[in-house]
């Protein structure tokens, strides 16, 4: 719990009382490596916070191949703001453990806490910008940058998750993905 009251008040103040009630609407939540924090189709029910571990947002293109679109590493707060259903799967990388609020309770904060939507309108702006450098130049680029680019961006990741889903995230098989980490070492 200690992340995420840290994380949060890097966006504004709260006092012993908004997070103790905070505090008293986490549940901790453990996921094993491969299983869904959120499945397509489906409205996502709860918020989340990535206390340990490294989720993947994948979807399926109309050849029916996994495509992994983004990395979610600690510290990351995972939620529905249309309250839609999703397009995408969300799945753990890793094991993972979040802490966890039902959208019920999440609202109950926000009603109690006048600054709490202007906290999380801070954090998703930032979380959104983090996400626009990340893949934007994706776009454009060959694939040994890409790689390059995705090291220096995820230092952490390559010893982590399986070589699959960075070959998925940078739109190139694993044979290719290999060949240009052999190519680089």
């Amino acid at each position: 719990m200690n992340e995420f009251i840290e994380y949060i008040l890097q966006f504004g103040d709260l006092n012993r009382q908004q997070l103790d009630l905070i505090s008293s609407k986490a549940k901790e939540v453990e996921l094993k490596k491969d299983d869904y924090f959120s499945e397509a189709g489906k409205v996502l029910k709860q918020v989340g916070f990535i206390r340990e571990g490294i989720l993947r947002t994948c979807y399926y293109n109309n050849k029916g191949e996994e495509i992994t679109k983004i990395f979610l590493e600690e510290n990351h707060l995972l939620y529905n703001l249309k309250n839609a259903p999703s397009t995408e799967y969300i799945q753990a990388a890793t094991d993972c453990r979040l802490l966890v609020f039902s959208n019920k309770d999440w609202q109950e904060i926000s009603d109690t806490i006048i600054a709490w939507d202007s906290i999380i309108q801070k954090l998703t702006n930032k979380a959104l910008v983090k996400k626009l450098q990340r893949v934007s130049p994706l776009v454009s680029q060959d694939a040994t940058t890409r790689y390059l680019e995705f090291m220096e961006k995820y230092p952490t990741l390559a010893n982590r998750i399986p070589l699959s889903y960075i070959a998925s995230y940078l739109g190139i098989t694993q044979q290719s993905l290999s060949r240009i980490r052999k190519n680089i070492r």
